[in-house]
Formats: structure tokens, C-alpha cells, sequence
């Protein structure tokens, strides 16, 4: 028969895996809230900011072509219509810039192995670090398609801004099932880099990697990390196929 402790124990452990199961399921709603707030500000920006610039860059081009009619003392007001078309022209690229970020249109209308690729090509211009890609078509549900095109992302900020890397290897393909095991679709991001020059990341990057491990694990999936000090980093995500 149970003291009164350990019935107390008992409940104190029943109310904490009951909050753990809440706050799992908390992190699920705001992830989705998140994604969901992603994909309406990024119609606002494609529809209304984009329809004020486009109409903006029509009047600038109606009003040069006048002004290169008339007389030369019109040669200032030229000028500065000029700058003002080349800043909107480079408002309307960040603007595209900012859409895709919020709601990545390769992997909406591409695929994943595309937009993963895109990623990939993207991060290599702008790091210059020596890239390789093997990417296995696999089969995974467009949640969980959007799960793993965040997961490279946040992977490959954080080479950039911590990892002091030369080289990085990206790998996507499915892992057989086993016996009592389903079959995984796993990602794998792996650099040359310092690694982890104590037990943890910098902060900045284990929010990062907290943020990741509860939107894959709300999936069901798995993070793992493996990061020895002045031996690189390897990060591995891992989602049930299908």
C-alpha cells in the first residue's frame, strides 16, 4: 500500500506529464499561428505593397519619358526621377526578397527537393563556402515538407554566423524501415567548422535549435546533434515517411 508521500509523488508526476503534453501542444498551435501569420503577411506584401510600387514605377517611367522631351533645364528633375526609379527598384526587390522568407514559393510551387536546392545554391553565393548536395526524392506531407525547408534554414544561419566553416555537406534521403521502427525521412547538415567550443551553442543559436526541435518533434520527428569541439558540427533531422 502506498504512504501518503508517494501518492503525492504519483499525482506530482501525473500534473507534470500533463503539462508537458500541454506545453507540446502549445508549441504545435504557435507554430502553426506563426506559419499561418507568415502566409498572410506575405499576401499583404504581394498584393497591396506590390500593387503601390508597380503603380509607383509606372508613374516614374510615364514622367521620364516627358521630361526627356523637353528642354535641358529639365536635365535635374531627370535625375532625380532617375534615383527614384533605381530605389524602387530596389524596394521591389526586397520586397520579394522579405515574401520569400515568409512563405517560400519554390517549395509551394516547385517542390521540396527544388526549394531545398534553391537554399542551398543561395547559401553557397552568399558564403562562398565549398557546398555538396546529394538530395534523394522522398515522400513526406507538405506540413512536414515545411518543417524540414525551416529546419535547413535555421541549420544554415547558424553555419554562417557560428560555425567558422570551410565546407558543408547537405543530404536528404529515407531511411528503410526496421522491424519495429518506421521508415525516416532524415536530413543532414554537416560542416568542418569549430563546433562547440563548450558543452552548448552560443545563445543565439540554441534558441535557434530549441524553436527547431519543437516544430520537428511536433511532427513526431527527431533532432540530433553532434558537434565535438574543432570538429565540426553534423545536425540530422529525422521525420516519419509518408
Amino acid at each position: 500500500m502506498k504512504t501518503r508521500a508517494q501518492r503525492r509523488l504519483a499525482q506530482l508526476e501525473a500534473l507534470v506529464q500533463q503539462r508537458t503534453a500541454q506545453l507540446a501542444e502549445l508549441s504545435l498551435h504557435l507554430q502553426s499561428a506563426r506559419e499561418d501569420e507568415r502566409q498572410r503577411l506575405a499576401a499583404d506584401l504581394h498584393d497591396e505593397l506590390g500593387a503601390l510600387l508597380t503603380s509607383a514605377k509606372l508613374d516614374t517611367a510615364r514622367i521620364q519619358a516627358r521630361l526627356r522631351q523637353q528642354p535641358p533645364d529639365a536635365a535635374v528633375a531627370l535625375e532625380r526621377l532617375d534615383h527614384l526609379s533605381a530605389t524602387l527598384n530596389s524596394v521591389i526587390a526586397l520586397k520579394r526578397r522579405i515574401i520569400e522568407d515568409l512563405r517560400p514559393s519554390a517549395l509551394i510551387h516547385l517542390g521540396l527537393l527544388p526549394a531545398l536546392q534553391g537554399l542551398c545554391q543561395d547559401f553557397a553565393d552568399s558564403s562562398g563556402l565549398q557546398l555538396r548536395i546529394a538530395l534523394q526524392s522522398v515522400t513526406l506531407s507538405p506540413a512536414r515538407q515545411l518543417v524540414l525547408y525551416r529546419a535547413l534554414q535555421e541549420a544554415l544561419s547558424n553555419v554562417a554566423q557560428h560555425a567558422a566553416a570551410q565546407r558543408l555537406e547537405v543530404r536528404l534521403l529515407t531511411l528503410a524501415a526496421g522491424a519495429h521502427e518506421p521508415a525516416w525521412v532524415e536530413l543532414s547538415v554537416q560542416d568542418d567548422g569549430r563546433g562547440f567550443s563548450g558543452s552548448a551553442p552560443a545563445r543565439s543559436a540554441s534558441f535557434g535549435l530549441l524553436a527547431m526541435r519543437l516544430r520537428i518533434e511536433a511532427e513526431q520527428g527527431r533532432l540530433l546533434l553532434h558537434a565535438p569541439a574543432g570538429q565540426g558540427c553534423r545536425l540530422q533531422v529525422r521525420l516519419p515517411a509518408g
